[in-house]
């Protein structure tokens, strides 16, 4: 086992330094000076913007500034934007709201995506079945910035409780957990839709697999075999697809942080990028790969659980 992490590892290294540098190389590509964004309207001064470039290697080749960047993050510092303010004081708050929203937007997702999942296999060809399929169809079909503004309105703004207090917040986080129900549930609408569907076809191909007919044939009871042999040898493909999806929601969480007003990363990585702050946007997106790649290598020591077969030389 400790062979195996040690050479995921390894194979970690080409994969964070390829992502790394293909975003550097895109974000400080992109059209409009940085410097003159930072005046604004205003005339950059002369004096100010070389100083400025010689600090941040502007003037240095792509690779070069590329060394510079790796030698910082290597010693833990994230460098600074064109206003003077370390990248990782920026992270500080904003980060854990990110990742409170992607956990609850997980949680949604595994628990409704595998229920609905599992309720549609065990009623293959029913009504129940294609109405689980149908549901799907519709999450994947509305977009997020439209499914946000109309649950925003229903569950937030038209729902309340009996004192006329609204049931769900509909922006910031002051009330806590509650705060993240909503907009966690609208992040993984489209989610839910593809995991409901990988458990209703990975789920529905095991129960056709000898080994459960064997089950069922040597009297076995139902719960049993549902739950120690079909699900459990059904849920490799969905832990994959959850860890992989980790990294989508913390990273695509632009749009609903804005509706719902949420300070996080996602919010900061649109202002960011509108800002042209390139070291803010690298940055963001150089935290996001390594969430990633934990992510995969934590999915990968979970197949070994779920499947004993499985043994990592």
């Amino acid at each position: 086992m400790g062979r195996y992490v040690l050479r995921r590892l390894l194979q970690a290294i080409p994969v964070l330094l390829g992502t790394t540098f293909l975003i550097f190389a895109i974000v400080y590509a992109l059209p409009g000076d940085p410097l003159q964004a930072l005046a604004g309207e205003k005339r950059v001064d002369p004096v100010f913007a070389a100083a400025m470039r010689e600090q941040f290697h502007l003037n240095e080749p792509l690779l070069v500034r590329y060394g510079y960047y790796l030698r910082d993050i290597l010693s833990g510092d994230f460098g600074t934007t064109f206003r003077g303010l370390p990248v990782s004081t920026i992270f500080e708050g904003k980060f854990q709201v990110t990742f409170k929203l992607s956990m609850t937007a997980l949680v949604f997702e595994a628990v409704i995506g595998v229920g609905l999942g599992f309720w549609a296999a065990l009623r293959r060809g029913k009504w129940e079945d294609k109405a689980v399929l149908a549901f799907t169809l519709l999450l994947v079909s509305i977009p997020t910035l439209v499914s946000g503004f109309v649950l925003q309105l229903l569950l937030g703004v038209k729902l309340k409780l009996g004192t006329g207090i609204a049931f769900f917040p509909v922006a910031g986080v002051q009330d806590g957990l509650r705060s993240y129900l909503l907009p966690g549930f609208v992040l993984a609408t489209v989610s839910i839709a593809y995991l409901t569907r990988l458990t209703r076809t990975s789920l529905m191909e095991t129960l056709r697999a000898d080994y459960v007919r064997t089950a069922v044939a040597k009297g076995m009871p139902k719960s049993r075999v549902l739950g120690r042999h079909a699900l459990r040898n059904s849920l490799i493909p969905m832990v994959t697809y959850l860890g992989a999806d980790l990294g989508t929601l913390m990273g695509g969480a632009v749009i609903t942080e804005t509706i719902f007003n949420l300070p996080g990363i996602g919010q900061q990585l649109f202002q960011s990028v509108y800002l042209q702050e390139n070291p803010v946007v690298v940055g963001i997106v150089t935290v996001l790969v390594l969430i990633y790649i934990v992510a995969n290598l934590v999915v990968d020591m979970l197949y070994a659980v779920l499947d004993p077969r499985i043994r990592y030389e």
